[in-house]
């Protein structure tokens, strides 16, 4: 942005007021959505232990003997990704996305659309598509697995952030911190309930407002690794 704000060869106006909004829109945006969709993670991995098993026993068995989790890491973990995607699929930060105007008529699927009209995308309803996933209300990450579908707008199954230019713009920033934060969780930590065994009963209603949160707070039993104690 900097190099853009001192280039006199185009006509993009962008003075310094500009690039702190810029960049205080994406802290903002991309805080709030990495707090969400970690609370969400856990969650459904802390409800489906057989899951956290086996994203433990990938991570541990990818970090060795060291003691911390690197970003290199992260491109051989493939049933992490895998995680945060169906994470992201049942539970996007928003279930809405950013309305949009139509500039022109349009007639999609015989539905007649005018100029003017605002539309939204229902990200929400479109994870939980049983024509698009088999049983769309499980948490299934191996669905994921050897599939070419990601978050990043290009595949509309699955766009929790958005697709085209105006795809989120803190999905760069977001996803890797989410990532490395989990892995190095559950490398040092196993995760339960208090109530052990009733991982299947726990609340996971949403409540909507910024973002799609939990409507009841996570409270996790967090223990030491033997390995990492």
């Amino acid at each position: 942005m900097l190099n853009l704000m001192e280039d006199e060869s185009t006509d993009i106006n962008l003075g310094r007021d500009s690039i702190k909004a810029i960049i205080m829109d994406t802290f903002g945006a991309g805080t709030e959505s990495i707090s969400v969709t970690m609370n969400w993670v856990m969650a459904e991995l802390i409800r489906n232990p057989q899951v956290m098993k086996k994203l433990q026993e990938q991570i541990r068995s990818i970090a060795g003997s060291r003691s911390l989790i690197q970003e290199e890491d992260l491109t051989e973990m493939e049933y992490l990704k895998a995680v945060i995607k169906e994470a992201l699929r049942l539970h996007p930060p928003g279930p809405l996305l950013v309305p949009r105007e139509l500039i022109q008529d349009t007639t999609i699927k015989g539905y007649h659309i005018p100029c003017g009209a605002l539309v939204q995308v229902n990200v929400w309803a479109i994870g939980r598509d049983p024509k698009i996933w088999d049983n769309p209300d499980d948490f299934r990450p191996e669905r994921f697995l050897g599939s070419q579908v990601d978050y990043k707008g290009q595949d509309f199954e699955l766009i929790p952030f958005g697709a085209g230019r105006r795809v989120c713009p803190g999905i760069g920033f977001a996803m890797p911190i989410v990532e490395l934060a989990i892995a190095n969780l559950l490398f040092k930590f196993d995760l339960s309930i208090e109530d052990s065994g009733k991982e299947e009963e726990m609340n996971m209603e949403e409540v909507f407002g910024l973002t799609m949160s939990k409507k009841t707070r996570l409270y996790a039993v967090a223990t030491p690794h033997y390995a990492h104690a």
